[in-house]
C-alpha cells in the first residue's frame, strides 16, 4: 500500500517541474519580445552600432544636405561645415540617426510630413530607414510615418513626406566622404572586368624584364 502514495508524490512533484518550467519559458519569451519591440520603436544610447561621419549628395541639386540648426535644405557644398553628417546607424536593420556634426540638430519628419531639425534625436520621427536603390542611390524612409521620405526639391527646399515616392528623383541620395578625406573602405572596392577591359588588357604591353 505504501507503494502508490510514494508514485503520486512523484508525480506530483513532476507534473509541478513541468510547470515552472513551462511558466519560465513563457516569460522569456514575453522578455524577449518586449526587448525587440522596446528597441524597434524607442532606440537609445545602448543599441547603436555604429557612428560613421560623411554627406548626403542629393541627386536632385547635385549638392549636400546641410543641416543649419531648425532649418534643413539640399543646398550645402562639398566639405562644407553644415554638410558634414553624423550618421548613427540602429542595432536592428538599417535604422539610422543623422545629425549635423557642426549644429548637433537631427533631421526628423513631424506628423504634417515636414522636415525639421531638433536638438533631441531620441523621438523616432528622428529615425529613419535606408533604403538600398538599384541605380547606387540610397532613400530614407521614415520609421514612423511608412511610406513618407526625406526628400528636397530642385531649390533644395524639403518637400513634404506626404508627397514623395521611392521613384522619385528627390528622395535619392548619394553617400559620400567629405572633400580630402578617403574612406579606408575605397581601397577594397572591385573594379567591374568586361569585355572591354579585358581587351585593353591583352593589347596592354609587358615591361621588359632585366
Amino acid at each position: 500500500m505504501s507503494v502508490l502514495p510514494s508514485r503520486l508524490l512523484y508525480l506530483c512533484l513532476h507534473f509541478l517541474v513541468l510547470y515552472f518550467q513551462l511558466q519560465e519559458s513563457q516569460q522569456s519569451t514575453a522578455d524577449f519580445r518586449f526587448y525587440i519591440e522596446n528597441h524597434t520603436r524607442n532606440p537609445d544610447d545602448l543599441s547603436r552600432k555604429q557612428v560613421r561621419i560623411y554627406q548626403l549628395y542629393s541627386r536632385t541639386t547635385g549638392k549636400h544636405v546641410q543641416i543649419l540648426g531648425k532649418k534643413i535644405n539640399a543646398n550645402g557644398d562639398d566639405g562644407g561645415k553644415y554638410a558634414l553628417l553624423v550618421v548613427e546607424t540602429e542595432t536592428f536593420g538599417s535604422h539610422v540617426r543623422i545629425k549635423g556634426k557642426e549644429s548637433e540638430h537631427y533631421i526628423c519628419m513631424n506628423d504634417k510630413g515636414k522636415i525639421v531639425g531638433r536638438p533631441d534625436g531620441r523621438r523616432q520621427e528622428c529615425v529613419f530607414v535606408e533604403e538600398f536603390l538599384e541605380n547606387n542611390y540610397t532613400a530614407l524612409v521614415s520609421a514612423k510615418y511608412k511610406g513618407w521620405y526625406l526628400g528636397f526639391n530642385r531649390k533644395g527646399r524639403p518637400k513634404k513626406g506626404s508627397r514623395t515616392t521611392q521613384r522619385q528623383q528627390e528622395v535619392h541620395f548619394m553617400k559620400r566622404q567629405p572633400k580630402g578625406r578617403v574612406d579606408p573602405l575605397e581601397e577594397f572596392r572591385f573594379t567591374t572586368v568586361t569585355k572591354r577591359t579585358r581587351r585593353a588588357r591583352r593589347l596592354k604591353p609587358n615591361p621588359k624584364r632585366n
